[in-house]
This record gives structure tokens, C-alpha cells and sequence, in this order.
């Protein structure tokens, strides 16, 4: 990776999303009568200053913070047919099933996500595009009124938006997953063309081994996973793996996370996924020490490594010194030229969620620049 002279920061994709763009965007979300002329102005105004904010507190990878989107993965039922609203069973996470008097003490606390439930209930196609070119042109007049060395915009993977919406329609899973990914391609390609790097999350391969798949063995769970490799692999044809990054997640909740699947177990799967960076966890207590599953991988060499050295869970703000700790632990293992700074997933995962209030969000992410920068003295 020549030209690279310092420790680069960026985070997963989503912010805490305004108070008042909340209360507009939930009540879109549900069919509620809103000013949708306003809405739009709200949408535009949040992407400016959520950008402006990356850029003071250090972020040279930038992202919209997904103010458009109501979920990461749900939001796809406003610009794809064949999905509708209805009720179906939802997979609990096998360790909040393991501990119930956990498990109901985050359903008083409140802290379960909340959010409509898009079931796929006919054909798939991309047929709203208009939202995607409105976020794309938003995210490119709010960084180019920034100094920024680039940015991304989120997409989710065909396996995690099969697990987050159920399938009523297709004959079976496989089919099921290559009409996603197919509609989703559009979106892909178009988020590429206009001149971001595409973010895929995928938590189907992390989290989904204690979700939707918890009653398989790893070893069945992994032969399922490589099937969504290969999907997402497919859909991503004409994306250059240099200008997509994956995200690997067990996801973004404050848990026990003691079924969660070893890294050592799905390392070489996720490296054969074509983006070049790959976003993985290495913050919180359950996966601080996933460091030494990665370097026993076989790491290619065009790989990029952007590890979460902040949790996204808790309210602690990291040290800068512990930041800079964690860059280097994965230098050690690629280089110092291939690793950049990032968190361990997003703090607005869906619009009105997350654990770590919007000050404290902003002051780890100031803590993640300062981090990186006190590593890039040490190594550059």
C-alpha cells in the first residue's frame, strides 16, 4: 500500500441520528402523514453536519451516518418490490435465550430494538431508485464542503437482509438469497459508480451463527456460510475489490456473547469475500483478543484491515493510549500500511437505537483520531 504515511481512522457507517429527524423518520416509517418536503430538508441538513462533525473530530473516511435509513438492512423495503409489513417469529440471539433473566431485563430497560417487520411476500426487484440518488448526491455535496480523504456509504449483505426479512414467496433459502442479490447488485454497483467505496455489512456470518442459524452445528452454520459468500461475491462481480470494505459483526448489543463463533473458525470464509478491507470487532470484551485468531489466518496480501479499537456499546471513552495500543497489535500482524482505525460497529444501528449516547459517540470518535495518531508517531 504505497503513499500510505499514517494510521487512517473511519467508523462502521451509522450516528445517532437528531431528535427531531427521530420523530419524522419513525413516523414515515409507519405510515404516518409527514411533511415529506420537510423530512427530505431534515435528511439534508443532518448528512451536512453529521459530516462536518467527522471531519473536526478527526474521520478521513467518511460516511452519511445513514440519517436516510430507519434500519441498516430493513430499509430496503422503500426501494425494493415484494416485501410488506406483517408479523412473523423473530430469532433471538441463543445467548439472550441462554440467561432469560437477562433477557427480560433488557425488555424493561427497553433496550430491544423496535422496528417494523418487512416480510418478503413476492417478487424482488429494484424499483425505487430515487432514494438511493438522493442520499448519494447528499453525501457528495456534504463532503465536498469538507476536507476529507474520502468516503463510504452502507449496503447490507444479501444474507443479512434474508435473516432480517423473513421469505413467504421463494421455493427455498438459495433462491430466496440470489433475488436479493440481485436487486441488491443495483444498488451496489450504483453507490461504486458514483464515486464512494461501497461499505457491505454482513453480520450473517457473525452474528448470524447464534441467530438465525443457532440450531446448526458450526460445521453446518459454516457450509451455509459459504454459500452467502459466494451470493454476496456474485453480486459484488463488477464492484473492484478495492473500492468495497465487508463488515463482520456478532452484533451490536450489550450481552453475555458466549455463543458467539470464534473467529478462528470464520476467518478464512470472510477473507474469501472480495472486498479488500475488512472491518472486524476487536474492542469489546468478547472480542479484544480476536487479534491472534486473525494472525493465525492466512491473511492475502491485498487486504486491508480496519479493526474496531472503540466499542460501540458501552459509554466508556476510550485512552487514546489504549487506541493507539490496539492499531498496533494488528500492525503486527499486516503492516503498518494496511490497517485502518475504525470502531466495532455503528452507533445508530436502527434510527433511535443504540447504547452510547450521541455526546459520547463524538468523544470516542474523537478518542479514535487522537488514537490513531499517537500510533501513526510510533510507527511512521
Amino acid at each position: 500500500m504505497s503513499g500510505v504515511d499514517r494510521i487512517r481512522t473511519t467508523h462502521v457507517g451509522s450516528l445517532p441520528r437528531p431528535q427531531d429527524l427521530l420523530e419524522m423518520m419513525n413516523a414515515s416509517d409507519r405510515g404516518e402523514p409527514v411533511d415529506e418536503a420537510a423530512l427530505a430538508a431534515r435528511i439534508e441538513s443532518a448528512v451536512h453536519e453529521q459530516v462536518r462533525h467527522q471531519a473536526e473530530v478527526g474521520i478521513d473516511l467518511v460516511s452519511d451516518g445513514e440519517m436516510s435509513k430507519i434500519g441498516y438492512a430493513t430499509y430496503i423495503r422503500h426501494r425494493m418490490s415484494g416485501f410488506e409489513i406483517g408479523d412473523a417469529p423473530r430469532a433471538t440471539p441463543a445467548d439472550l435465550d441462554a440467561y432469560p433473566e437477562y433477557k427480560e431485563a433488557l425488555h424493561r430497560s427497553g433496550a430491544t430494538v423496535a422496528y417494523l417487520r418487512p416480510i418478503c411476500r413476492g417478487p424482488i426487484s429494484y424499483v425505487n431508485p430515487e432514494p438511493l440518488e438522493t442520499d448519494l448526491a447528499t453525501l457528495r455535496s456534504a463532503t465536498d464542503a469538507v476536507q476529507v480523504e474520502g468516503a463510504f456509504m452502507n449496503a447490507p449483505s444479501p444474507g443479512i437482509t434474508a435473516l432480517f426479512q423473513p421469505n413467504e414467496y421463494y421455493p427455498d433459502e438459495d433462491t430466496y438469497l440470489n433475488a436479493i442479490a440481485d436487486a441488491l447488485k443495483v444498488e451496489y454497483d450504483r453507490i461504486v459508480a458514483a464515486g464512494f467505496d461501497l461499505q457491505i455489512d454482513a453480520p450473517d456470518l457473525g452474528m448470524g451463527r447464534h441467530n438465525k442459524y443457532k440450531h446448526l452445528t458450526d460445521e453446518e452454520f459454516l457450509a451455509r456460510a459459504e454459500v452467502l459468500v459466494e451470493v454476496l461475491n456474485h453480486a459484488l462481480r463488477d464492484v473492484p475489490a478495492e473500492r468495497s470494505r465487508i463488515h463482520l459483526c456478532w452484533g451490536n448489543y450489550e450481552g453475555p456473547h458466549t455463543f458467539d463463533i470464534a473467529v478462528e473458525k470464520i476467518a478464512d470464509l470472510v477473507l474469501r469475500a472480495k472486498p479488500g478491507t475488512v472491518l472486524c470487532e476487536a474492542a469489546n470484551p468478547r472480542h479484544g483478543h480476536d487479534w491472534a485468531g486473525w494472525a493465525a489466518a492466512k491473511i492475502p496480501e491485498d487486504k486491508v484491515f480496519a479493526p474496531g479499537v472503540i466499542d460501540t456499546t458501552t459509554n466508556f471513552v476510550e485512552h487514546p493510549g489504549l487506541v493507539a495500543e490496539r492499531i498496533e497489535r494488528y500492525t503486527d500482524i499486516v503492516g503498518r500500511e494496511r490497517v485502518i482505525a475504525s470502531t466495532d460497529c455503528g452507533f445508530g444501528t436502527f434510527a433511535g437505537w443504540g447504547g452510547v449516547v450521541p455526546e459520547l459517540a463524538w468523544e470516542k470518535l474523537r478518542a479514535l483520531g487522537e488514537g490513531a495518531a499517537r500510533a501513526t508517531d510510533k510507527l511512521f
